[in-house]
């Protein structure tokens, strides 16, 4: 598996950092037919899921099971690095709804976190975004996502 984005790279466009970071690299890219927009940009990211998380020894102590709002926070993540181009301005990305969760099989220690986003909507500062993250070519979860994007200008405004 060949790899776009490194996690030093993933640091550089993205303000979260450990725990919170839960991208460590991204693997395929594909860009939308036009230019102007970013619909039909498709990104293929990768969590490695360790016992060293530091939500496992609440959740839970005798059956460590990833959190599926984590899983949903792992997909907004990447929907993020789908949304990015070369050139563009700093913006700040927000999940603005979460629709149709449904989580399918449980995430555990040692498992890769597939995560396949692809942005279907773009209408400028909202986006809608299909997203499933996979196990073993297992969905584990599966969403749509609606951001917001706001130019770093005018985060204040939000």
């Amino acid at each position: 598996m060949e790899t776009l984005l490194s996690s030093r790279d993933i640091m550089k466009l993205m303000p979260h950092r450990f725990p919170f970071l839960l991208v460590d690299k991204v693997v395929e890219r594909e860009d939308g037919p036009d230019s102007k927009f970013r619909t039909g940009n498709k990104i293929t990211a990768l969590k490695n899921v360790t016992f060293n998380e530091p939500f496992f020894p609440g959740h839970f102590p005798e059956m460590p099971i990833m959190p599926g709002v984590l899983q949903i926070e792992a997909l907004a993540q990447a929907a993020c690095l789908a949304y990015l181009r070369k050139g563009d301005p700093e913006f700040d990305f927000f999940i603005a709804a979460v629709q149709e969760a449904k989580f399918r099989r449980p995430v555990v220690p040692g498992d890769q976190l597939m995560l396949h986003v692809e942005i279907v909507k773009d209408r400028g500062s909202m986006l809608q975004v299909n997203a499933e993250a996979r196990v073993d070519g297992q969905t584990a979860a599966e969403c749509m996502i609606l951001a917001k994007v706001f130019p770093k200008t005018k985060r204040d405004q939000a």
